[in-house]
């Protein structure tokens, strides 16, 4: 069963000023830029940490689970900066770093990297243990699930209070 905060109407339905809605989704693009950063951070630890101590799907599962985990930690950080105003605000954002983060794998790593486009695919087979597909799935849904969190839980209206 999944939590009703996902599902709930957002508890304030204000409108959002002319401007500010395209200003807060030029903002979370912008921040997508330090993505890469995280993803290659993240993969330097898998091959110079663990990597030699398990099997190579099991470090790439390892990995895609602990960018998860590092991913989650930059959105809600994001998130505390600029608050989302709109769930549709936040399905646009994941959806623009999810094409985005596509882009920079396939060029980045075919271009910069030399990998041949078959292996660049081959992290998307789920059948041979691949679950890299989920961290796309979680950079498309996480600034939804941290919006609905946030609207659910009363954070942002506690944080609104503070100012």
């Amino acid at each position: 069963m999944m939590p009703p905060f996902l599902f709930s109407r957002e508890r304030s339905r204000g409108s959002v000023p002319c401007g500010e809605k395209e200003k807060m989704i030029l903002k979370y693009t912008i921040a997508w830029l330090f993505m890469p950063f995280i993803g290659i951070m993240n993969g330097i630890i898998r091959e110079y940490g663990y990597a030699q101590l398990m099997a190579e799907v099991t470090a790439h599962q390892v990995s895609t689970v602990t960018g998860i985990i590092l991913f989650g930690l930059f959105t809600w950080g994001l998130s505390l900066a600029w608050k989302l105003h709109t769930a549709r605000e936040a399905i646009l954002i994941g959806s623009i770093w999810l094409v985005l983060t596509i882009a920079f794998e396939f060029l980045f790593g075919h271009y910069v990297m030399e990998l041949s486009w078959s292996r660049l695919v081959h992290d998307y087979n789920l059948l041979e243990g691949r679950i890299w597909s989920l961290l796309l799935i979680w950079i498309t849904i996480a600034p939804y699930v941290i919006h609905k969190i946030r609207a659910y839980s009363g954070l942002d209206e506690r944080q609104e209070a503070h100012r």
